[in-house]
């Protein structure tokens, strides 16, 4: 059994490059400048909305919690200040 559920999921990883390969394939015929423009829009909508639900809502417990540690890291002076995480996000880069 586990080699069938092994195989079926190859099978789908396998249709999915494959349905990406030709997607990609196809995208790269268009000579539309009007439809390139609606796929990013497409694209770029679906991946704000990917985004959006990998988040899922915290306790409200849990939310105390955090602000209880915040106000500690802030009494403790355990804080960074807004130029230097500008600075080490730009370094990410």
């Amino acid at each position: 059994m586990y080699l069938w559920i092994w195989n079926f999921t190859e099978k789908i990883k396998m249709d999915l490059q494959t349905r990406k390969i030709t997607f990609v394939q196809e995208f790269l015929k268009i000579q539309s400048e009007e439809v390139i423009i609606r796929l990013e829009k497409l694209l770029e909508k679906e991946k704000e909305r990917m985004t959006v639900s990998d988040f899922s809502p915290i306790t409200l417990e849990e939310f105390n919690k955090r602000i209880d540690q915040s106000l500690l890291d802030s009494q403790n002076d355990r804080l960074t200040e807004n130029t230097d995480l500008t600075t080490e996000i730009q370094g990410w880069r």
